[in-house]
């Protein structure tokens, strides 16, 4: 198990959190957007947003009934996650008022923070939370958390500092028990069905394909509450759970097909949209359009690819750079893949991997 982050409970006194419910089924949406993994880069999701016309340059709700999907994954790897997660609550509220909504599902990362794995947590991140008053709160984390029988080893204080930077005591009170943060992310769902889509950060592996929404998004959020310990195991955690599977993105599509139409028929949809899984760099539609993977690699961790899913009246396009192709759900997608990538700035994943494949098929 990664080592967790230490619970600030003695020196915030924070009180046990609430475990609420959302809705998480929605009809008759005319149009619906969605958005993988952001990883703390700011400047790439307002990038995106513009260009599937939800946001305008102020970064207010412009979508009207549109509703648009995060599927998790808003921290860890960039500096920027606070950014991201205040422009989501600003604009949930102004969709709502517009007859929209904004869907901001929880990730493995979302989770991880939340429980205390701070092993992908940017330095940027911590650094957004510091104030004239982080040098007293890391004196107080300091005398409350470190080892005292170590306390005069200047190597064990000199990498405790450096492991509990300023802003990190602000970070954790944000992301813990009754946190602006951490009642966010428990006040998200895992997932939501809108139309005959269903999106989830991960996947729903076989261990769940026989239990419910409501079952899962409550496991979630009790799993996030720190209160009670789940007697069927932590589904935030699991890896079959709907934050970590990765089979619907990565396992052979003969071996799992059966499985994915078992989803299919228990969760009444005809697709499943999920995130966590880095595609070479736009929409993949796997198991011909049943599953429809988004995580296209947004951040500048992962080489600031730039897409989005769409589904207007019905039909399913990539937003890819700012254009709108239909994405093929069967067939060869070498049309499709060869358009987005020749919509891409030379030397990108998808560039590489659309050469990849042409030179597979050469002779």
């Amino acid at each position: 198990m990664p080592r967790r982050a230490p619970t600030l409970l003695l020196l915030s006194l924070l009180a046990s959190p609430c475990v609420a419910r959302a809705q998480e089924v929605f009809t008759d949406v005319p149009r619906i957007v969605a958005v993988g993994d952001v990883h703390g880069d700011y400047q790439q999701f307002v990038t995106i947003l513009r260009q599937l016309g939800v946001i305008d340059g102020r970064a207010r709700w412009t979508g009207g009934r549109t509703h648009l999907v995060q599927t998790g994954d808003v921290p860890d790897r960039g500096p920027d996650s606070r950014k991201v997660m205040e422009l989501l609550m600003s604009l949930a509220d102004e969709a709502k008022a517009a007859g929209g909504r904004v869907h901001a599902l929880v990730g493995n990362h979302e989770a991880m923070n939340v429980l205390g794995d701070l092993r992908y947590v940017d330095p940027g991140e911590y650094a957004a939370f510091r104030s004239s008053n982080s040098s007293k709160l890391q004196g107080r984390a300091w005398a409350v958390l470190s080892d005292s029988a170590r306390r005069t080893d200047d190597t064990y204080k000199a990498q405790w500092y450096a492991e509990h930077p300023l802003g990190w005591v602000e970070h954790r009170l944000a992301f813990e028990g009754n946190g602006r943060y951490a009642t966010w992310i428990r006040g998200n769902n895992a997932m939501v069905k809108i139309n005959d889509y269903l999106f989830v950060h991960g996947g729903i592996g076989p261990k769940y394909v026989d239990s419910t929404m409501a079952a899962m998004n409550v496991g979630v959020r009790t799993a996030l509450s720190g209160s009670t310990s789940p007697p069927e195991g932590n589904i935030a955690e699991d890896p079959e759970g709907p934050l970590w599977y990765r089979g619907l993105a990565s396992a052979d599509e003969p071996l799992l097909a059966a499985h994915v139409d078992s989803v299919l028929a228990r969760f009444g949809v005809k697709h499943v949209v999920i995130g966590h899984t880095v595609t070479p760099g736009t929409i993949m539609p796997r198991f011909g359009g049943k599953v429809l993977m988004i995580d296209i690699g947004l951040s500048a961790a992962y080489g600031s690819a730039l897409a989005a899913l769409e589904v207007d009246a019905g039909t399913a396009y990539a937003v890819h750079r700012g254009t709108r192709l239909a994405i093929p759900l069967g067939g060869d997608l070498g049309t499709y893949l060869a358009a987005a990538a020749a919509l891409d700035p030379a030397g990108t994943r998808l560039r590489q991997y659309v050469e990849q494949l042409s030179a597979a098929k050469t002779p």
